[in-house]
């Protein structure tokens, strides 16, 4: 099991084929899916699927979500971290996205900004990446909140399946100023 790095309450580690209970827990919750569609997975089958396709980013892109573990009880929490987008997006291809989706028992304590904060540190230290783009849905002022506390900047909006998403960005040396 490889893992990427910590920060000061959390670790994330490669997602194993044997989370797929505790995947299927966090997508098959509704209220996980309320700004990604309303669209909870149904089955097991349909996680053991999407872990491969992480699974294979990881071969593929040298990154991909990570496991995020709470350090204290080693409970599985949800995912972060960043993603290589190959498809287009806004008018945009081949580019870093960050991500988190916990589950709602983890809301509200500050863990979706401390693995985004740990994704960006991440991917512009070890991955020395220009830039890291984050989507939002236009209504989840968590979310949002999220972005802009780790120094994100909103660049515009777009539709993404008839719904509109915040496109925002994050360059390295924006990034740099932030931590010094």
């Amino acid at each position: 099991m490889k893992i990427y790095t910590e920060s000061n309450r959390l670790v994330y580690r490669e997602i194993l084929p044997t989370d797929d209970h505790s995947l299927f827990k966090l997508d098959s919750n509704p209220l996980v899916h309320k700004y990604l569609g309303n669209n909870p997975v149904k089955d097991l089958e349909e996680i053991k699927k999407v872990i491969q396709s992480i699974r294979q980013q990881y071969i593929d892109n040298g990154i991909g979500r990570w496991a995020v573990i709470e350090k204290e009880t080693g409970k599985f929490m949800g995912w972060s971290g960043l993603k290589f987008i190959k498809e287009y997006e806004n008018n945009h291809i081949n580019f870093y996205d960050v991500g988190y989706r916990l589950l709602p028992e983890f809301w509200g304590s500050g863990y979706a900004t401390e693995s985004a904060q740990a994704a960006l540190e991440y991917g512009f230290i070890q991955l020395d990446l220009p830039e890291i783009i984050g989507m939002v849905h236009e209504e989840n002022m968590a979310s949002r909140k999220v972005l802009v506390k780790c120094g994100f900047e909103f660049i515009e909006q777009f539709k993404w399946e008839g719904i509109n998403f915040d496109w925002f960005k994050i360059t390295k040396s924006a990034w740099q100023k932030l931590i010094i």
